[in-house]
């Protein structure tokens, strides 16, 4: 299934009944090592199975596991994205604190911009305040979306076991941004990309706990 393909399930409330099979069999294909699919330790504390990319379209295998040894952000948890994001999660809970921010003295506006495997995190002119404002909480066979532009973080509860199917569809006029320390300058993180043992293991641990979710 391609990005529409799975929009529409989620849209119509069929997702329960087609995601977790569609997304098992791509993890096993890539737990076995076909398709070449090379994961990617996502700053935000996540492993990244990038499935398909077609314009400002895209669609990923999101796989949080404290089995996994994970990267972390340079500046902060608290984001927004450039891009409208739809989730199905397919095990585990997912919560989103939801927050604004406003003119302030506590944190930098960042501006992170993606170039090949590095993010090139800037700071702009903007010093704000956060406030948390709703904690929203998910578990297996549900969706969620989180619109462009909307502040917060995401937090794996329970057992830090999760995998959710994101798709992300691109927005021309936003940016992708964090909140970070006053004083950090201009700096480059790598977005890890795996090689094929580790991607083959983040594959095979989601494959093992899509399995406990549905058989168990």
């Amino acid at each position: 299934m391609r990005y529409s393909d799975l929009r529409h399930e989620i849209d119509q409330g069929t997702a329960a009944s087609t995601l977790p099979a569609w997304a098992g069999s791509v993890l096993q294909a890539v737990a076995a090592g076909a398709p070449r699919i090379p994961a990617v330790r996502h700053p935000l504390g996540f492993f990244c199975l990038p499935v398909e990319r077609d314009g400002d379209l895209g669609v990923c295998l999101h796989v949080w596991s404290p089995q996994l040894t994970t990267s972390g952000s340079s500046t902060s948890l608290v984001h927004c994205h450039s891009w409208d994001l739809l989730s199905f999660v397919l095990y585990g809970q997912v919560s989103n604190v939801l927050g604004r921010v406003s003119d302030g003295t506590v944190h930098r506006l960042f501006e992170v911009t993606g170039l090949g495997d590095d993010d090139v995190i800037t700071p702009t002119g903007r010093v704000v305040d956060y406030r948390p404002e709703r904690l929203e909480r998910f578990g297996a066979g549900e969706s969620y979306s989180l619109a462009a532009g909307v502040f917060h973080s995401t937090v794996i509860e329970g057992s830090g076991e999760a995998a959710t199917v994101a798709l992300g569809r691109m927005i021309r006029s936003g940016a992708d941004l964090s909140l970070g320390p006053l004083d950090a300058p201009s700096h480059t993180q790598r977005r890890h990309v795996c090689g094929d043992a580790e991607s083959a293991r983040a594959a095979a641990v989601a494959t093992a706990g899509l399995a406990a979710q549905y058989t168990g």
